[in-house]
Formats: C-alpha cells, structure tokens, sequence
C-alpha cells in the first residue's frame, strides 16, 4: 500500500523510518511545515516528497498518518477524512475539548485511530488481560505514572494544551483502558517549581491526580516534566486476588535502596520512543491492518474523546480546587 505522512517532528520522523521498514507499505509519501526537514526525511528513508498536506492527500494514497503539531489535528483529521482515506492522528484529538467534540463529531463513523502506543506496549496489554480474565479479582486501585526526563522546548510546550492534555492524557487512556471503566471524577493538583515558562505558559511541571471509576474503583497518576534518572512510564493494577504491574523491566528508571532491594538491570530508559519504540512500531502496524480493512480501529474517537473529557475536567479541577465529575462536562 501507498501511504502518507504529514509532520516530521521527533515522532513524525519515527514513524517514517518505522513504515518503510513495514512490509506492506509499497511507498510512503511524507512532508512537513519544514521544507529542509522533509527533504532530509525524504532522503534517509527513500520516501516522496509532497509540497504541501493537501498535494500529499491528492497524492494516490491508500492512507493517512498524521504527526503534525496539536493545532494542526483538526483541519488535516477532516480533510483526510473528507478525502475517504483511513486516518491515523497523533493525540490529542485537538488542543481544546470543544475542538476536539467538533472533529470528533465531523469525522465520526470513518475509519480513525488515534495514536495512545501504551495500548501496544506487551507489559500494559498483559496486564489489561490479566484484569479481563479475572485474575486479580475485584479491582480497587490503579497507579498510572508518567515521569519525563527533562521539558520539552517552550516552543512546544506553548501549542501542547497543557500537560494534562499533552501528557497525562496517556495516563487516563492507560486507566480506561486497562480497567474496561468510565472515568467518573477527577481530582487534581499541580505546581509549577521549575523554568519560569510553565507559569508563564500556565502550565505546570508535576501534577498528581485522584480518579473515581464508574465502578467506584480509584485512579492514581503522577506526572512530572523533571525526572533526570530517565524516562519512567509505568502503570499498576491491584485487586482484591493479586496485583499486577507494567513498566517493571530492566530500564526503570528508579533506584531501588535498602537491603535484599531489587536491581534493576539498566541502563535506564531515556526517551519516550526507547521506552515504547516496540509499541509504536506494533500500533503502525495496526493502523496497516486498519488502511487494508481487516482490522477494525483499535483506538476510537469516541475513546480519545472522553479522555479529552478528562483531561478537561483535571484542568478545571486544579484551577478550581475541587473534584470534578466528568458527567459536568460530558
């Protein structure tokens, strides 16, 4: 199959090494903002190159990825969609939830799936297994972490929508994902103690959040932009049989001290696409299965919409100081 890709950022360029080491892509068409950044894309991976997304959607492709920056999702998402092409879109949605309701509504029942890798991470599908089976009996608490070695450029973090919106966002997908629940309540807190520019920005670089599940279940998510022993994304189910945990491998990123403590193999994981390269090459693949028709979407609009809901109500709930329930926004 012929495909194409628009933004060639750091995952954008990922993902173009990834798809033409696929064996079922044929050719790849690629372009970004950065006409010198799809020229050194289009050479290292043997791709096309288009001048613009509108001359790439014209461009013969059987489908769409797109990797371009947050408030580029919605009018690309729709004109891809609008072209009849099967649609693979960063996360989120968009920047805010009522552009997000808006694309959701407007490209509803077309083939779309939105990127959240950890749904293709091995550890994290085990686990979700683990709970659907019943193995950990019934499930009281889940303890969803994402900790990022240092800041993204203000650049980006100026278009991200915040961090609940760039980051935890994998978290609550994670959390409603892994439990088969509705998030019905969030709880959140945040500070900003580091660069000037989160507070600038109204951001912040660490929060922590309480969800209630519709089953009564609790979600626990730790989120930082400061965690220099590397990059720590990990996710942990306990219910009232057994408990199980994702993330536990040899590149965690912590220290464990005490005697008889675990070691940890090491080294620790640095970046994003060394944690979860296998997942992102596993949810390409997906998305492959998608464009051909034998495979329906593995991640929804309607999934990525409500953990924008979510994610809406943690920025209300830390403005607020109050729990939100995601029913006052939905």
């Amino acid at each position: 199959m012929r495909l194409g890709l628009i933004g060639l950022g750091r995952i954008g360029a990922f993902h173009a090494r990834t798809l033409a080491a696929l064996d079922a892509v044929d050719s790849l068409v690629v372009t970004d903002a950065v006409p010198a950044v799809t020229a050194a894309v289009t050479a290292e991976v043997g791709a096309e190159a288009a001048d613009s997304p509108e001359k790439l959607i014209a461009a013969g492709v059987d489908g769409v990825l797109i990797a371009a920056a947050t408030d580029a999702h919605p009018v690309l998402l729709r004109a891809a969609v609008a072209a009849g092409l099967p649609v693979f879109c960063e996360k989120p949605l968009a920047a805010g939830l009522a552009d997000a309701r808006a694309t959701a509504a407007s490209v509803r029942g077309a083939r779309v799936q939105i990127g959240y890798p950890r749904r293709f991470d091995a550890a994290f599908l085990a686990v979700r297994g683990a709970v659907a089976a019943g193995e950990l009996g019934r499930v009281h608490t889940v303890r969803s972490t994402t900790l990022d070695p240092a800041p993204p450029p203000r650049a980006y973090l100026a278009g991200s929508g915040g961090l609940f919106r760039d980051c935890t966002v994998h978290d609550l997908d994670a959390v409603r994902w892994v439990t088969g629940q509705e998030i019905s309540e969030v709880y959140a807190t945040g500070s900003d103690r580091g660069d000037a520019m989160f507070g600038e920005l109204g951001d912040v670089d660490a929060a922590a959040l309480v969800l209630t599940m519709a089953d009564g279940s609790l979600g626990l998510v730790s989120n930082s932009r400061y965690n220099a022993r590397g990059y720590d994304v990990r996710l942990e189910v306990h219910g009232a049989a057994d408990s199980a945990a994702a993330g536990l491998d040899g590149g965690l990123p912590v220290r464990p001290l005490g005697p008889g403590a675990l070691t940890v193999a090491g080294p620790a994981h640095t970046f994003f696409m060394d944690r979860l390269a296998s997942a992102f090459r596993a949810e390409l693949a997906a998305f492959v299965e998608v464009v051909a028709g034998t495979r329906e979407s593995p991640c929804t609009v309607d999934d990525a919409l409500a953990v924008a809901v979510a994610a809406e109500a943690a920025t209300i709930s830390l403005r607020e100081h109050r729990p939100v329930a995601t029913a006052e926004i939905a």
